[in-house]
C-alpha cells in the first residue's frame, strides 16, 4: 500500500502509504535516551513576552541569568543553544537537573522544562473545492492567487529546484520580508532561493545539545541544510503554494496541472524535524523556528505536526506548538496545524488551543477503479494504482490452513513463503495497523509473487502506490473471490492497469485515519475546526531516483490536508490584509460544506462508516469560495484568549507572562461558554445555560440576519434576538443562546446547528451538546 523512495546513496529513506505511516505523516512526543551525559540534557527556559525591543541585550540578559546558575561567563557561553528574542523572550541550554530546578526559582521565569522531541505528521483537489484556474470569479483569481502572502512552512526541509517552485510570473519580494535563506549541506543559499522560496532555515542545536554529539548526516541520510530528505516537507509545501506544472502524476495515473492552493504566494521553509531514529522534531528547534518565522515576517505557519494523546496544557511548557502559536497569534500571523493521524476513535483530535486552525482530513471525488478478472471470465473491480499497460496474469491462491492452526492472514505472510513464488495472492487483513500491512505486501514480493489481492474493511482502505500490483477489495468481495479458487482445481486471475475516475458516483467522506474530538483537555472547545483533502493527495516529492517516477507521489495524511486549508487562507489573506487569525478562522468554519455538492450526507469512515458530525470535521469540508464572501464573523482578540486561559482556571502569573500586560482573572471564574468561538460545544448540560456571541459584519453595511435553528429533537435552542440589523453605524452586535435539555439520562452527544442568514450569506455555527443528569458516569 505504498511505494519505496530511495535516496542519491541508495538506501531505502521511507516508506510513503496512502493510510499515514506514523513515521512521516503524524508526530508523536517523546523523550530521546541520553546518549552521551545522562547528567546534563537540554532544557528551554521559557520567561513569556520579551520586556523590550532591544534584542542583544535580550541575549546578553539570557547569558547573564544562566552564568548565576552554572557559575561563569564561559560555561554559560556553551552550554546556551538558543536564544529565544523576536517573538518572546527565553533560551535552551545544557544542565543539570539540579541547576533547572534552581534557574527555575528566579525571577522572570516561567518555567523550565527538559527538551522532548516530536516526529512528524495537486490534479484534482483544488478544481474539487472550486478553485479552478480557469474561473475568473472565484477566491483564486479575485486574490491574484495569492499575491504577496508570505507562507512559513515547519517542516522536514524542501528540495528547491524542482519545477514547483519555480518564480515565473512572481512579484518581487516583499519588502517587509526580513528572513534569510541559509546555507548548508548541498544547499546555497545564494542560488536555492528566488521569489517563490524566499527564505529558507534549519535548526537542530536543541537535536544535537541532547544527543550529545554532532548529528551524522551520512549515517541518517540527511542534509545539514534546509534540503529535504524525506520528501514530507516538500510535499507540503508544494500543496500549500507550489507554481503550476503541467502534465504532472504518478506514472499516468491522477494527469493534470499540479499546483498549490495560493500558487501567487511565497513560502519560507523552516525545517525542525530530522531523521534520527526514524524521524525526530525537538521541542526547542521548534520554539525556534517559531520564533524566527515571527520576526522573518510570515503572514502564516503551516505546521503539520501533532502531539500525542494525553495533551499538556495550554500553558504547560513542555509543548512548543501552544506556546509558539499564542505569540504568532498574537502578531496577527494565522497558524495552521495537523489534527493528527489517530482516528477514528473520540478524543484523539491534538492541536486543540483555540488560536490555533486545526484541520482534519477528508477524500476527494477520485478513485483509481483496477479490473480483477478471474478464470471464469468474471470481472470484479478493485482499488490500486497499478500503473503501466501490462496486464498480470498467473494462478491465484490463498493460504488455506487446518481449523486447529490459526488463520494464515495478511499480517502472517512471510519472504520466505515459497508457495508465493510466481503467484497472485488473495489475503484478508485482519489489522489497522498500516504498517504490518504495509510489510506482509513486501513479503509477497520478496517471496517472488507475481501481485496481491488484499481483501479489507471498506471504510479503511486507499490504493496502494508502488511498482507492484496490490489490489484492494471489500471483505465481501474477497470472500467472492475465496469462493472462486475453492471451486476449481486451477484458480487464474487476471490484473489490469488502473484508471482515474473523477466525479460520480464517488463520495466524500472523512478519512478513517483522520483523529476525531471532542477535545480530550477542552471538550467545550470544538476540535477539529475543519476538514480538507488529506487522502491520495498528488504533490512534489525529491527526485530521488527513477521510482518516484517524475518527482511527484500520491500521500496521505492530516499533514496533507493542513496545507490544503494553508493555501486557502493566504488567498484569504491576500484578499483581506486585514482581516485577524480568528476573522479569517471564523470565515472557513461558517460557510464549510456538511454535505457533498450534490446533497448527498458526508460520511465518516470508521467501524462501521456513520454520518459525520462536527467531531469528526468541525464546521465541515471547506469551501473558499464562499469563505471569502461570509456575511458575518466571529471575530477575536488575546484578550479573548485571555479569557479562555482564565475560564480553564491556568495561574494569574502563566497568563501575565503570555501578554503585554499585567492580568487578573476575576474571582468569577468566566464561562469557557462565552469564548467567541464560531461554534457551541456544551459537554455537561445540567440546566439551562445562556451563552453569549459576538458578530461582526464583512458584508454589505445595511443588512438584515435572521436566526435558524436545526437539532435533535429534546435539545431546545432560543436565540435573542432572533433578527440582527447592520448598518454603518452598527457593524457589531452580540446576542444570547440558551440551550436547555429534556432528556433525564446521560447519553452521548447531539448535534445541530445555529444558522444567520440575510437570504445571501449562509453563516452556520455547529452546536455539539451532551446532557448531564446527577452524576456523570462517562
Amino acid at each position: 500500500m505504498g511505494f519505496l523512495l530511495h535516496d542519491q546513496k541508495n538506501t531505502m529513506i521511507m516508506s510513503f502509504v496512502l493510510v499515514p505511516l506514523l513515521l512521516i505523516l503524524n508526530m508523536h512526543y517523546y523523550m530521546l535516551p541520553a546518549l552521551a551525559d545522562s547528567k546534563r540534557n537540554v532544557y528551554i527556559v521559557y520567561m513569556g513576552k520579551r520586556q523590550h525591543l532591544d534584542v542583544e541585550l535580550l541575549t546578553r540578559t539570557h547569558h547573564d541569568m544562566l552564568a548565576t546558575v552554572l557559575g561563569s561567563e564561559e560555561t554559560s557561553e556553551d552550554s546556551i543553544v538558543y536564544s529565544y528574542k523576536h517573538g518572546f523572550s527565553g533560551f535552551a541550554a545544557k544542565m543539570t537537573k539540579a541547576q533547572a530546578l534552581k534557574l527555575s526559582k528566579l525571577p522572570g521565569v516561567i518555567h523550565v522544562t527538559r527538551n522532548r522531541f516530536y516526529k512528524v505528521q495537486t490534479t484534482r483537489s483544488w478544481d474539487y473545492l472550486g478553485l479552478s484556474s480557469t474561473s475568473l470569479s472565484n477566491l483564486l483569481n479575485k486574490s491574484k492567487m495569492g499575491n504577496g502572502v508570505i507562507i512559513g512552512l515547519l517542516d522536514t526541509g524542501i528540495w528547491p529546484e524542482l519545477e514547483v517552485f519555480n518564480d515565473e510570473n512572481l512579484g518581487p519580494i516583499p519588502s517587509r520580508w526580513r528572513g534569510v535563506c541559509e546555507s548548508g549541506e548541498h544547499f546555497d543559499g545564494a542560488k536555492a532561493c528566488n521569489r517563490k522560496l524566499i527564505g529558507a532555515r534549519y535548526f537542530i542545536s536543541g537535536l544535537e545539545a541532547e544527543y550529545g554529539q554532532p548529528y551524522n548526516t551520512s549515517e541518517n541520510d540527511d542534509y545539514m541544510s534546509p534540503r529535504d530528505s524525506s520528501g514530507h516537507g516538500t510535499h507540503t509545501s508544494s500543496i500549500a503554494g507550489g507554481s503550476f506544472v503541467a502534465n504532472a502524476s504518478y506514472d499516468g495515473l491522477g494527469l493534470g496541472t499540479v499546483r498549490g492552493g495560493a500558487p501567487g504566494a511565497h513560502l519560507a521553509m523552516y525545517k525542525v524535524c530530522w531523521r534520527l531514529y526514524g524521524g525526530v522534531c525537538a521541542d526547542a528547534d521548534v520554539l525556534k523556528a517559531f520564533d524566527e518565522a515571527i520576526n522573518d515576517g510570515v503572514d502564516m505557519l503551516s505546521v503539520s505536526l501533532a502531539a500525542d494523546i494525553p495533551l499538556y496544557s495550554e500553558v504547560d511548557h513542555r509543548g512548543s506548538i501552544p506556546i509558539g502559536s499564542f505569540h504568532a497569534v498574537a502578531k496577527g500571523i494565522t497558524v495552521v496545524c495537523a489534527a493528527g493521524n489517530a482516528g477514528p476513535r473520540a478524543e484523539t483530535v491534538q492541536n486543540t488551543a483555540p488560536w490555533i486552525l486545526t484541520v482534519a482530513a477528508s477524500t476527494v471525488d477520485r478513485s483509481f477503479p483496477t479490473p480483477i478478472t478471474l478464470g471464469n471470465n468474471h470481472t470484479i473491480i478493485g482499488q490500486a494504482m497499478f500503473t503501466g499497460e501490462d496486464t498480470v496474469s498467473a494462478a491465484l491462491v490463498y493460504p488455506e490452513v487446518s481449523d486447529l492452526m490459526p488463520p494464515r492472514n495478511c499480517e502472517s505472510l512471510l519472504s520466505n513463503d515459497d508457495w508465493m513464488a510466481g503467484k497472485i495472492v488473495l489475503c484478508f487483513a485482519s489489522d489497522c495497523n498500516q504498517s504490518l500491512l504495509n510489510d506482509a505486501i513486501l513479503s509477497v514480493k520478496a517471496a517472488g509473487g507475481l501481485g496481491v489481492i488484499v481483501s479489507r474493511s471498506p471504510s479503511n482502505y486507499y490504493p496502494y502506490a508502488m511498482n507492484f500490483p496490490c489490489l484492494q477489495v471489500t471483505y465481501e468481495t474477497g470472500t467472492q473471490i475465496l469462493y472462486y479458487i475453492r471451486s476449481t482445481s486451477n484458480p487464474q486471475v487476471r490484473l489490469s492497469p488502473s484508471r482515474t475516475h473523477i466525479g460520480k458516483p464517488v463520495s466524500t467522506n472523512v478519512a478513517y485515519f483522520s483523529s476525531r474530538g471532542p477535545s480530550s483537555n477542552a471538550p467545550a472547545i470544538l476540535k477539529p475546526d475543519i476538514a480538507a483533502p488529506g487522502v491520495q493527495i498528488l504533490a512534489a516529492i525529491p527526485p530521488f531516483d527513477e521510482t518516484t517516477n517524475g518527482a511527484f507521489a500520491f500521500l496521505s495524511g492530516t499533514s496533507m490536508a493542513t496545507p490544503h486549508v494553508s493555501g486557502i487562507v493566504a488567498l484569504l489573506k491576500s484578499l483581506y490584509p486585514d482581516w485577524s487569525p480568528a476573522a479569517i478562522k471564523s470565515a472557513i468554519i461558517t460557510t464549510a460544506l456538511t454535505s457533498h455538492q450534490s446533497g448527498g450526507p458526508i460520511f465518516a469512515e470508521g467501524e462501521p462508516p456513520k454520518l459525520a458530525d462536527p467531531f469528526d470535521f468541525g464546521g465541515g469540508i471547506v469551501n473558499p469560495n464562499s469563505a471569502a464572501d461570509p456575511g458575518l464573523v466571529y471575530d477575536m482578540n488575546t484578550e479573548n484568549y485571555v479569557q479562555y486561559l482564565c475560564a480553564m482556571g491556568y495561574n494569574n502569573s502563566d497568563i501575565f507572562q503570555l501578554t503585554e500586560h499585567p492580568v487578573v482573572c476575576p474571582s468569577n471564574q468566566p464561562s469557557i461558554l462565552d469564548v467567541n468561538l464560531p461554534s457551541i460545544t456544551i459537554p455537561n448540560l445540567k440546566k439551562p445555560t445562556i451563552l453569549t456571541r459576538t458578530v461582526t459584519n464583512v458584508g454589505p453595511l445595511n443588512s438584515k440576519y435572521k436566526a435558524s435553528v436545526e437539532f435533535a429533537s429534546g435539545i431546545n435552542v432560543a436565540v435573542r434576538p432572533e433578527t440582527l440589523i447592520f448598518s454603518s453605524r452598527t457593524k457589531t452586535i452580540s446576542f444570547t443562546v440558551m440551550i436547555s435539555s429534556a432528556h433525564n439520562v446521560n447519553a452521548g452527544y447531539y448535534f445541530g446547528s445555529l444558522t444567520w442568514t440575510d437570504g445571501v450569506h449562509v453563516v452556520r455555527s455547529p452546536i455539539s451538546v451532551r446532557t448531564e443528569v446527577g452524576e456523570s458516569f462517562f
